[in-house]
């Protein structure tokens, strides 16, 4: 009999292993019809799984006109102007910054280059040389390089160094050229990490930024990395930096939802703990999110990137009507935690989103009885 629970156990474990695995690799299987997971997400009008659009976390319809212009021309001139006209002190600016760093590194990651194919990303290194005084192209630049040296070399080799080093002196250029602009420091902020500023170092650098735009969300989600118990910090400094940036948020801010994200960056690798993510320390952290989502303006341009983490959140602990409300403001752009950290992000949206639908119809819901 001892044998016979002991191959009943190992079965068991070998469906929750299979179930973990599958949905890590963020591969949606097919399913028999009647099955509660062939529930269709095209019946709710979301968008096919190929057409997701990973280049930002929202729409921004300015920014997607201007890279289809500079990426079709390979003209400059767009971009400078989108920039130019884009408010220093605003979370859109930083999101502009990291989205035509974003193209021009892809551009050359597709088209290295070579004797007879110029490499891709050139209207990038032709605005550093006609318009060195433009303080938009040196922020881009800047963080184009960052993004490279995360792309293509390892943290702690010397290729890694020299990239982020060069990228450091990008920084300080941008910075001369906008003093205003929090946007160069916080690009600094992934050199710290990757560079391992010492916490008094990096310390002085959060603090240019809060003397110039203490409420930013996009530079509180850069330093959070830092404070990581993977980087340079621990789970209780980062809980500890997160927590205070909630509590001490004005009304309708979105640094409600900081705590999430510190949640997130120390999940397990594997959870096999069941309800864990109805546990008090997550439920809290949704909560606070929750409550950000819904006092934020709805045009603040860092709302899409909570909702894409309550969406992977809310489905986890099976709140399905909830996450389901969440998915019908975002989908379409998924450039955001917890997608992009995956090999196949558009893959991974949709297992969500299909486990939502699914979720959502099983406990009586329709596409009629969804509210918009």
């Amino acid at each position: 009999m001892s044998i016979l629970w002991l191959l009943m156990a190992l079965l068991m474990l070998s469906f929750v292993l299979l179930s973990v695995m599958r949905r890590r690799r963020g591969v949606i299987e097919q399913v028999p019809p009647g099955h509660p997971d062939a529930a269709d997400p095209a019946a709710y009008g979301f968008v096919r799984q190929e057409e997701l659009d990973l280049r930002m976390p929202g729409p921004d319809q300015d920014l997607l006109d201007v890279l289809d212009l500079v990426q079709r021309t390979q003209d400059y001139r767009a971009a400078s102007q989108l920039l130019a006209g884009t408010e220093t002190e605003g979370e859109p600016r930083w999101q502009r910054v990291q989205a035509f760093a974003g193209a021009a590194a892809l551009e050359l990651q597709q088209r290295p280059g070579g004797v007879h194919e110029t490499p891709g990303g050139q209207w990038l290194r032709v605005w550093r040389a006609e318009q060195p005084k433009d303080a938009g192209c040196a922020a881009v630049y800047a963080e184009f390089l960052v993004q490279q040296a995360w792309r293509t070399s390892t943290p702690g080799t010397d290729d890694f160094r020299i990239i982020m080093e060069e990228a450091s002196d990008a920084c300080g250029q941008a910075a001369l050229l906008a003093p205003g602009d929090p946007v160069p420091y916080i690009v600094e902020l992934s050199i710290a990490r990757g560079l391992a500023y010492p916490q008094a170092e990096f310390d002085q650098l959060w603090l240019k930024i809060l003397d110039r735009a203490p409420n930013h969300m996009g530079a509180h989600l850069a330093a959070l990395h830092y404070w990581c118990e993977k980087w340079h910090g621990s789970r209780e400094q980062a809980y500890s930096f997160a927590e205070a940036a909630a509590a001490r948020a004005p009304q309708g801010s979105l640094l409600a939802a900081l705590p999430l994200f510190a949640v997130f960056e120390h999940l397990p690798e594997v959870n096999l703990v069941a309800g864990f993510y109805q546990s008090e320390v997550v439920t809290k952290a949704m909560h606070g999110a929750l409550h950000a989502v819904h006092s934020a303006r709805p045009d603040d341009p860092m709302l899409a990137h909570v909702r894409h983490l309550l969406i992977f959140f809310l489905v986890r602990a099976e709140r399905w009507q909830e996450a389901m409300h969440q998915l019908i403001q975002v989908d379409g752009h998924i450039g955001a935690l917890p997608w992009t950290l995956s090999a196949d992000p558009a893959a991974e949206f949709a297992l969500y989103r299909a486990l939502a639908v699914a979720g959502y119809e099983a406990n009586g819901g329709s596409p009629a009885t969804l509210p918009g």
